[in-house]
Parts: structure tokens; sequence; C-alpha cells
């Protein structure tokens, strides 16, 4: 028997947690439909990251993505080994504050994203490169981004994501000039693509 409640994390006495007065049983279907309901929460954030993405896409758009599957995945990961715990009835409130957490963070990107090109009222910066190639993801969520000559220091190409009409427009070795705004949340962001 344990000696902490599965829901609230409070000590347990005589079979019933001492705080919410529930049994061992009970607290573990509570502590089910809550997991349940963060990873609806947390599905929803992760779904909600893509259209943020497409709406204003921010220069370092890959580097995002990796971060937001690995994290996609972690938490995952972790709800599952939440449930399996709760299962067999052993301590987890360290892990239900870690859990609930990480499931609000595809929130907290999407948001930062819409504010940061949403409400970024500078003039964009033209900034004329060559294509030097092209990279498509085809899939449910279609990805497309030019692989152009970099104006930054330090780095030698960019991967500019673009909607499919700049992507079939543009070949290789083409000069375009990329609209480039700084983002309210200093997360610079590509507001066009056209030839100069």
């Amino acid at each position: 028997m344990i000696d902490t409640c599965l829901d609230c994390g409070a000590e347990m006495d005589g079979g019933q947690c001492s705080a919410c007065g529930l049994t061992p049983p009970a607290a573990e279907i509570v502590l089910r439909r809550r997991l349940l309901r963060r990873t609806g929460v947390f599905l929803l954030g992760a779904l909600a990251f893509m259209p943020a993405s497409h709406w204003y896409p921010p220069l370092e758009l890959d580097g995002i993505l990796i971060f937001v599957g690995v994290l996609f995945f972690l938490t995952l990961g972790l709800a599952v080994w939440l449930e399996h715990r709760a299962r067999r009835r052993q301590p987890l409130e360290a892990l239900k504050r870690v859990f609930y957490s990480l499931a609000i963070i595809p929130w907290i990107i999407s948001s930062l994203l819409v504010i940061n090109g949403g409400f970024d009222s500078a003039p964009p910066t033209a900034r004329v490169t060559s294509v030097v190639g092209r990279f498509s993801m085809p899939g449910v969520v279609r990805s497309s981004r030019l692989v152009v000559r970099s104006w930054r220091s330090g780095r030698t190409i960019e991967r500019v994501p673009v909607g499919r009409m700049d992507f079939d427009r543009f070949q290789r070795g083409d000069i375009i000039e990329i609209q480039v705004q700084e983002g309210l949340a200093g997360i610079p962001w590509v507001s066009g693509v056209r030839r100069p």
C-alpha cells in the first residue's frame, strides 16, 4: 500500500487520503482522468503549433520543429510512464508536476510565434540572395524550403520557409529578395519572397 495519494500527493491515513478523502483505487481513476485531459491539452497545443509556424514562419523553423518533435515524444513517453506507475500504485508526484509543465509548452511556443509575427509592426528588411537548393517534404502537413546563401555572419546557408507557389516559382540559381522581419519577440521571420 502506498503512503501518498496518487491524486493529490498527501499522506494516506488508514487506506484513505487525509486531504481529498479518496481511496487508492478512486485516486487512481481520478489521476488517469486528469492525465487524459492534460494529454489532450498537450496534443491540441502540438496541433496549434503547425498553423502558427506557417502563418509567421521563423527563420529558425527547422530547429524549432526538431525541439517540438523531441518534446512531443518525451511528453507522451512520460504520460505512458506515469500511467504505468499509477497502475502499480507507486509515488509519482514529482513526475506529475514535470508532465503538467511540459503539457503547456506547445501552447506557449504557438502563442509566442503568433505574437512575434502578428504584432510586429516594423517594416520588413529586404535581403537579396540566391537560391542554392530546394527542399520539399510531402505528407499531410507539407513543408517547403528554399535553401539560399546566408546574409547573416557565421552562416553559409539559410533554409527559408515558403509556400508551395513560391517553391514552384523559384529554381536553383535564381536571385530572390526575402522580406525578413525582426519580430516583436526578437525571432526573425519571413514575411515574403519575391524577385528583386
